[in-house]
């Protein structure tokens, strides 16, 4: 590259023949004196050395000779000043390359090199070559490094020493020599040729600006070296790092052509550092709406606070996404669980608060409540210090009055609770290594549509995916596999869960999910759940098996439909409710479970597959459908698939309604379900009441409340064989357990009939 030939800059100043006019004896400066009709100068027309020249007599200590032209400094460019000097008589003095460096408004730039290496004139006659070469970049054989903030210099030279000695001065010649430096047509442009230093203290953002603006379609090089940017640097133009770069937590660095996190780890050289600044220009840039990780592995050794690293924004509400990359938990004690006990006041009038919370200060958000009547899965989601009140991501079912609570606050690899509010965001094709030290992911209190598709949730110490709030409404996590780091354990000693949620309009679908104590807790309504497979088996013989799927929101409106069911059971609950006693409301209501495979491998014979545990007493079911389901038990029989948990409290089955309970499989089961019942009953002798026995097949053993039909399969005869035609009148919930019906007739009978029976009222 010469400027001179591609763009017609012109370096070389006017020759001495022409006038000594624009030769300053100072620094070159309009206004400053110049050699023109000075007594201790003039021009020699015909030398034996030079074709012309000017000869000086040293009468200064420091006798300056600059060209007051402008010479421009260009970024990127390099210049030779060269001066053939000899001595004639008198003191031999000292010969250097010397310059001013201006900036366009023609102020002084300080602080410069100004002069080049300096040469002793030995003997009279004899021609000395000085040189010295100024330009923007700290590169070897470069004398006055000038980065960006000259525009342009007055060049000549200095003779220092003795005074009084009669010096001769060929023309001085000013070249472009960038193509010594810098390869001809070259598609790259290097930031030190733009004045970036490289030290780690010297900010060179400006530079590194420059040399982007440059580019021009280039690529920007950035040489070996350690940078600090001391501002954010946007590059416009592909990058590519050699070197390394630190600047403040607060800047970004946003690599618009480049924008993955390999580029990111050359530029900074520390895998989670590069991820944070990486995630930090994704929230911050409108050019990119993903960060592609490249398929690298990023060494964690202690949680991610995600909004820390974006610390000029708590909301966020554009699609952003994450993919293609693996998170690896190192061992440290940054991933140590905090555990910290203190006193606090529930009332069920602040359902989502608790008050006069003691040392309020030191527990974090996020931190995990535990205690009586405290429902699972509810954590820390706001505090506020000067009112010692925490905001609780879920109410409590029977806590009212003071208590000590226990908060446990578990470390997660990326942890988004710093946010206020964070919507559309997702990540697909990440592994999460958790490697039994750290929990995954800790969603935002607030915000819409966080999904997750195709990730590995591998061996999480204590949660896979933690809600805190409400920042998984309309959650999405698809085909993903959530694999326990506690499959060598009993079922019933596990803790970890993989995951929960507490708004609603969930979406889990077609994951895998081995080995929780639980696979989710959903606290809200309109869940879809299908397609899923989640196993929770031991090795035990006749092993206790626990929930896998927990709902807590009473009028539900989900549908759990296409799933295999392994080793564990749907419960239903309603223990994130402040009031968990009925109140004219819909109660445990329009739950769908259609097509699910259920197995149980070597379980207790008292196992059940579906499971209400009402935690307040007046409850009842007010419309359910189970069908099309298939229940198998394997190594050994099970008694029923259904039971009503009343460690709280019992269903009314009194007001029981819309249950439909048909097409269901039963393998190894010993008592099936359905609702409405169909049952056969033979009277061999003749009465006027038969009693029919329904318990049993009936859902959850309610009553029988309601015959839809009753008819015959046999002749109904009296005592003399003579074929009878009455219908008998029918009266529902006899017996103690209200779970027989009687046929009245109007005469003693006997005979065969099916009698189709219901437990609820349609």
């Amino acid at each position: 590259m010469n400027k001179a030939i591609t763009d017609g800059v012109v370096f070389m100043p006017t020759a001495f023949e022409f006038g000594l006019d624009v030769w300053s004896s100072g620094d070159g400066t309009p206004g400053s004196d110049t050699y023109d009709g000075a007594v201790n100068a003039a021009y020699v027309p015909a030398d034996q050395d030079f074709s012309g020249c000017l000869e000086i007599q040293k009468t200064a200590s420091t006798q300056q000779l600059r060209y007051m032209g402008e010479t421009p400094i260009l970024p990127g460019c390099y210049l030779r000043i060269t001066a053939r000097v000899k001595a004639i008589s008198g003191n031999l003095p000292s010969v250097r390359i010397a310059g001013w460096a201006g900036t366009a408004s023609d102020a002084h730039v300080s602080g410069l090199p100004e002069v080049g290496p300096s040469v002793t004139l030995s003997s009279y006659g004899q021609v000395v070559e000085v040189s010295a070469i100024v330009g923007s970049g700290d590169r070897s054989g470069v004398d006055m490094v000038w980065g960006n903030a000259p525009a342009y210099g007055h060049f000549g030279l200095d003779l220092t020493g003795s005074n009084g000695g009669v010096v001769r001065i060929d023309d001085i010649v000013i070249e472009d020599v960038t193509d010594v430096f810098l390869r001809d047509l070259m598609n790259w442009v290097d930031v030190r040729d733009y004045g970036a230093v490289g030290n780690g203290v010297t900010d060179d953002s400006a530079a590194f600006a420059a040399a982007d603006e440059a580019a021009n379609g280039r690529r920007v090089l950035v040489s070996a070296g350690h940078y600090y940017l001391g501002d954010s640097v946007t590059f416009e133009n592909r990058v590519q790092f050699e070197g390394t770069v630190t600047m403040p937590d607060n800047m970004l660095l946003s690599l618009t052509k480049d924008f993955d996190l390999p580029t990111y780890i050359d530029a900074f050289g520390n895998e989670e550092l590069a991820f944070r600044k990486a995630f930090q220009s994704l929230l911050n840039n409108s050019d990119h709406e993903s960060l592609d990780l490249g398929g690298r592995r990023i060494s964690v050794n202690g949680p991610i606070d995600m909004q820390a690293a974006v610390s000029n924004r708590t909301e966020f509400a554009q699609r952003r996404h994450i993919r293609n990359g693996q998170f690896y938990c190192q061992e440290d004690s940054a991933w140590d669980t905090e555990v910290f006990t203190s006193t606090a006041s529930y009332s069920t009038s602040s359902a989502d608060r608790l008050t006069n919370v003691a040392n309020v200060a030191n527990i974090p958000i996020g931190a995990l409540v535990t205690g009586n009547g405290v429902g699972r899965e509810v954590y820390v989601r706001d505090k506020n210090v000067a009112t010692q009140e925490i905001t609780l991501s879920m109410p409590l079912f029977d806590a009212v009055g003071t208590q000590n609570y226990t908060f446990t606050r578990h470390k997660y690899i990326l942890d988004f609770s710093g946010f206020g509010k964070l919507s559309k965001f997702s990540m697909s094709d990440i592994e999460f290594q958790c490697n039994g030290r750290a929990s995954a992911i800790m969603l935002p209190p607030s915000g819409l549509i966080f999904h997750l598709k195709d990730c590995f949730f591998t061996r999480p110490r204590d949660r896979g995916v933690t809600s805190i709030g409400q920042g998984c409404q309309g959650m999405l996590i698809d085909r993903c596999q959530f694999l326990s780091n506690q499959t060598a354990m009993r079922a019933q000693d596990r803790t970890a869960i993989a995951l929960n949620a507490n708004s609603n309009d969930v979406k889990l679908r077609d994951n895998r999910i081995t080995q929780f104590r639980h696979f989710a807790i959903l606290g809200g309504t309109s869940s879809i759940i299908t397609g899923n497979h989640w196993f929770q088996g031991d090795d035990e013989n006749e092993g206790i098996r626990s929930a896998g799927l927990v709902l807590t929101s009473t009028h539900n409106r989900a549908t759990i439909a296409g799933n295999y069911i392994d080793n564990c059971s749907i419960e239903w609950s309603n223990e994130h409710d402040h009031e968990p006693e009925f109140n004219s409301e819909y109660s445990f209501s329009a739950l769908n479970i259609a097509d699910n495979i259920f197995q149980a491998i070597g379980t207790v014979p008292w196992f059940r597959f579906i499971v209400i545990k009402p935690h307040g007493a007046g409850h009842f079911i007010s419309g359910l459908n189970v069908t099309g389901n298939i229940f198998r038990s394997i190594h050994g029989d099970l008694d029923r698939v259904d039971h009503v948990d009343t460690s709280y409290a019992n269903l009314d089955f009194s007001r029981m309604r819309n249950i439909i309970v048909q097409g269901n499989m039963f393998n190894a089961i010993i008592q099936g379900i359905s609702n409405p019942v169909i049952l056969r009953h033979s009277q061999a002798s003749v009465a006027e009441t038969w009693t029919v026995d329904c318990e049993g097949p009936l859902l959850f053993g309610g009553y029988a409340q309601n015959v839809d039909a009753v008819v015959a399969r046999s002749k109904i005869k009296n005592g003399s064989n003579v074929a009878r035609y009455d219908m008998p009148y029918v009266a529902a919930e006899q017996g103690a357990n209200r779970d027989q019906v009687q046929l009245n007739w109007p005469e003693p009978l006997s005979g065969d009939v099916s009698v189709t029976v219901r437990m609820d009222n349609v």
